[in-house]
């Protein structure tokens, strides 16, 4: 059952029980500030609101926050210069299966792909994303376990200028967002692909576990020191209730959704709307 269900229920049939409501909303994700910030608004309404209205009220502000047009979708790159999307996250958040899907999408819609496995750290990374390359067919660049991301980054960047390719999706090693050195190597990466293209990476995205409520704020933050974020993918969005960190995410970092995954398969995969997600999801 959806946040705005579970505030509906409550309140069906009587006034609105304000600590209620807070509580409720931190529950759902949206963090302390941002309930405070909400309450005060609704609170300071000229009119009564109801159980009904006080739902609607929420709906509204919250789609003020996110914006009410879905972000664009990154335009694809002419041929000799594809569009970069560089992807970074913390372990076990879904990052490689979810650049492997974004490269699915972006191939649905008729655009050419190329996958970087820049996550040498870890062997199990390359392999999946060369099980899904497969699945998909779509061209990956990989090098051996424990070698160097950035020149991983560097070749496939190389493939993609001389193939045409629109897209080049690189994904890059999980790590604690609270550890220096390798968020310090995340910014050579960066780097290493401006040699070719001091434009790129265009997009550079985080992917996030809806999940971790107030956690999922943290990375972001720290990640954005890192990468200059400008987008989010959310996984395990279930419509549980949970996933109030991507409006948290947006209000205090600017920092947009544009995708989200709420399953395992490549269909289980879709471009962020915010009007869908506010009256679906939460």
């Amino acid at each position: 059952m959806g946040l705005f269900k579970k505030i509906l229920s409550r309140f069906q049939g009587g006034d609105i029980d304000w600590d209620d409501l807070e509580e409720t909303l931190i529950t759902g994700d949206l963090g302390i500030r941002l309930t405070t910030e909400l309450v005060d608004e609704l609170q300071g309404r000229k009119g009564k609101l109801d159980a009904e209205s006080v739902v609607e009220a929420c709906r509204e502000e919250i789609v003020e926050i996110l914006g009410a047009e879905a972000p664009e979708i990154p335009p694809p790159g002419e041929p000799g210069k594809p569009a970069v999307i560089l992807v970074g996250g913390v372990n076990g958040v879904g990052k490689t299966t979810s650049v492997a899907k974004l490269a699915a999408f972006l191939k649905g819609r008729g655009h050419s792909v190329v996958m970087a496995a820049a996550d040498t750290f870890r062997a199990a990374a390359i392999e999946q994303l060369q099980i899904w390359a497969d699945r998909i067919d779509v061209p990956l660049v990989k090098t051996q376990y424990q070698g160097d991301p950035s020149a991983v980054c560097f070749d496939a960047h190389s493939k993609a200028i001389a193939t045409g390719a629109h897209y080049l999706i690189c994904d890059t090693a999980g790590r604690l967002h609270t550890r220096h050195n390798l968020m310090e190597e995340l910014k050579k990466i960066r780097r290493t692909i401006a040699k070719q293209d001091e434009s790129a990476p265009h997009e550079r995205w985080i992917v996030v576990d809806a999940t971790t409520g107030s956690n999922a704020v943290s990375q972001v933050r720290e990640f954005r020191e890192a990468l200059d974020l400008n987008g989010v993918i959310v996984t395990k969005l279930d419509g549980s209730g949970k996933g109030g960190s991507v409006v948290a995410i947006k209000h205090e970092l600017g920092v947009p959704a544009r995708f989200i995954g709420t399953g395992e398969t490549a269909e289980d995969f879709e471009a962020f709307d915010p009007q869908r997600f506010v009256e679906g999801i939460l």
